[in-house]
């Protein structure tokens, strides 16, 4: 593992006579917000020396500063420090029926409680260090290597060098891989390049709407909080974002009220998120390649949008009691911190996750969900009303829930970064489904755990094998795959997603709704003729004699084939399931059911799949058996 050497700490101090503080760690992140407060609190608890860098004053990103406190998907994956997130909101609100206040999500909270929770794991964390109004101003890199970076104070106009082993670029839009030159895409891409026919026919650089959010707060009948006429009002360009206000025929007729679209939003303690795609505040604004100068001047437009939008609630649709919560930011205008951007630059990866690998995940030709580390359900989901030249009928065909794979962490060819927030590398299609917080929360995770790992094994995060990586997460009660019938309570929870990562035993999609589903069906008996097929891909085993079930006695033969092939991998072979005869592997195979909780030895008796994961990971340690590479192809002994 490379390290900060004298000599680097020296070049960069003469560099410029302006630098007044050098800090060295194992890992900076660059970008406090959902991936990047994630990525830093996983990585300090897995032992490495880590420093959050932030250009703002909180935590949490999408949840907290930008407002998004109404989460998308995930709802029934209680996925790692996503589920530890709901968990700490459940109990600041006294239940998980309080969360669900609003109808576009049962997660809903106040983004100042955001904020909070993330403050609080953080500062229990002994290895790390916490550094607010960090404005990045450069990223350090010597040859095919990140080093670091340099950042502005805010407050006193100081330089500040942070050098590290591994930087994670968690920014809200990828500005750490333009700085250090990390190749990336931004915009749509042609489909003939991505192989996703969607309705996109040339590659261009148009991005996704973004929004500014407000929270407004009910102060009771009476009380009237209505804001002063923004300049530019204009109360036709709100015309058709609700049934109340409908009156340009040639527009879409709208399908919710009033009311419903402000309890679209609902949050606890009578507030409301103001986050409202139909003719609402979203806002078209391709800010991503600016300075950040010239960026917040053009988002200016963005919080004006908002603030007409607030105007037009309450005076033309008479909600004058409801007015900006004088409780959530700490702003003048008490808006949102920073705005909601839907899309970043997008890193070009090991591995680049298209719609065609989460809608037929197991039939691909590089087979990315055995390189699984965070999943989601929601749908792919984009915003263009407010861009005319945008395509405004993508052609989103049906997908099931789905596994990020390792390789959308780390850049292609450089070393020293790792990505943790919408920066990943995935297509513009694919970016509108792993966009959303629980997504980009369980990233951040993986990015963390990646980095921890790499600095403990004196590797490069490229060097780390997959299935190091998917061990600390599974230690960390996140999915690898979305199986949505087999949570981490169940007891057969870690080998089932071990087993599922091999590919022996695969999942069920389904698209449905705005809750995509995949199914692993655990209590149905396990298929002689589909386990055969998909285990010959594996190795030479041959087929089950059964047609209709699999017996722990048709197993057997199959375990010492697989075994023997892969002996080199399996670090417990010695230490258990003997490969030197059917009946020795039988009688010990017998021995131990009874403590992987699997009950009635008889070897005729079938099997269902949940049994044969059990006994596949506990005879052989089969998912240390079967390493892949990022592509999630096999690797040789």
């Amino acid at each position: 593992m490379y390290r900060v050497t004298i000599l680097s700490l020296m070049i960069l101090c003469l560099s410029s006579a302006e630098a007044q503080d050098t800090l060295v760690t194992d890992v900076l992140v660059i970008g406090g917000g959902t991936g990047g407060t994630a990525a830093g609190i996983t990585a300090a608890r897995l032992g490495a020396r880590t420093i959050i860098a932030e250009s703002g004053p909180w935590l949490g990103g999408m949840l907290s500063s930008a407002g998004v406190s109404a989460t998308d998907g995930n709802d029934k994956l209680p996925s790692g420090i996503w589920q530890e997130f709901r968990l700490a909101l459940e109990k600041t609100y006294g239940g998980k029926e309080n969360l669900a206040t609003g109808w576009v999500s049962n997660t809903a909270f106040e983004p100042h409680v955001a904020d909070s929770i993330f403050r609080s794991w953080a500062v229990r964390e002994k290895n790390l260090t916490l550094r607010f109004g960090l404005q990045l101003s450069d990223v350090v890199r010597e040859g095919n290597t990140v080093r670091g970076a340099i950042f502005k104070d805010r407050l006193s106009g100081e330089k500040i060098f942070i050098l590290a082993s591994q930087t994670i670029d968690a920014t809200e839009q990828g500005d750490a891989l333009a700085l250090g030159k990390i190749p990336y895409d931004l915009g749509m891409e042609d489909g003939n390049m991505t192989g996703e026919s969607v309705g996109v026919k040339e590659t261009n650089n148009i991005v996704q709407d973004l929004t500014w959010v407000a929270i407004l707060k009910d102060y009771g009948p009476g009380i009237d909080r209505t804001i002063p006429v923004p300049q530019g009002y204009d109360p036709s360009a709100f015309d058709g974002s609700c049934t109340n206000y409908y009156f340009d025929s040639s527009r879409k007729k709208p399908t919710n009220s009033a009311e419903q679209m402000l309890e679209y939003g609902r949050l606890p303690h009578e507030k409301f998120l103001l986050n409202w795609p139909i003719r609402g505040n979203d806002t078209y604004l391709n800010t991503v390649e600016m300075t950040p100068e010239l960026r917040d001047k053009a988002l200016d437009s963005a919080k004006r949008n908002t603030l007409r939008f607030i105007y037009f609630i309450q005076h033309e649709l008479t909600f004058s009691h409801l007015g900006l919560a004088d409780d959530e930011f700490p702003t003048s205008d008490k808006l949102a911190l920073i705005p909601y951007f839907r899309e970043s630059r997008r890193m070009k990866g090991e591995v680049r996750l298209t719609m065609p690998d989460i809608a037929d995940p197991f039939d691909r030709p590089t087979p990315l969900y055995r390189t699984g580390i965070a999943v989601g359900d929601y749908p792919i989901d984009h915003h263009h009303k407010k861009n005319p030249l945008a395509p405004q009928h993508l052609d989103f065909y049906p997908i099931p829930s789905f596994s990020l794979p390792l390789g959308c962490l780390i850049p292609k060819g450089v070393n020293g970064l790792i990505a943790a927030d919408k920066n990943i590398s995935v297509s513009n299609v694919t970016n509108g489904t792993t966009r959303l917080q629980p997504v980009v929360l369980l990233a951040g995770q993986a990015a963390g755990s990646l980095a921890a790992l790499s600095i403990k094994n004196r590797k490069q995060a490229s060097e780390i094998p997959v299935r190091a990586v998917q061990e600390a997460l599974l230690a960390q009660k996140a999915y690898l795959l979305p199986y949505l019938d087999v949570p981490p309570g169940n007891p057969y929870f870690n080998s089932i997603q071990k087993v599922g990562t091999t590919g022996i035993l695969r999942g069920r999609g389904v698209s449905y709704k705005w809750e995509n589903q995949t199914w692993f069906d655990p209590d149905s008996l396990a298929d002689p003729k589909i386990l055969s097929l998909n285990w010959k891909e594996l190795a030479d085993i041959q087929p089950f004699p059964n047609d209709h079930t699999v017996r722990i006695k048709d197993l057997i033969p199959a375990l010492r084939i697989t075994a023997k092939a892969f002996r080199k991998n399996n670090p417990r072979l010695s230490q258990g399931f003997p490969t030197d005869s059917n009946k020795k592997a039988s009688t010990w195979v017998f021995r131990e059911m009874s403590n992987w909780g699997l009950a009635e030895k008889d070897p005729d008796r079938p099997l269902t799949r949940a049994e044969v994961a059990v006994i596949l990971d506990r005879c052989i340690n089969i998912f240390q058996l079967i390493q892949v590479d990022h592509l999630g192809h096999l690797l040789s002994e």
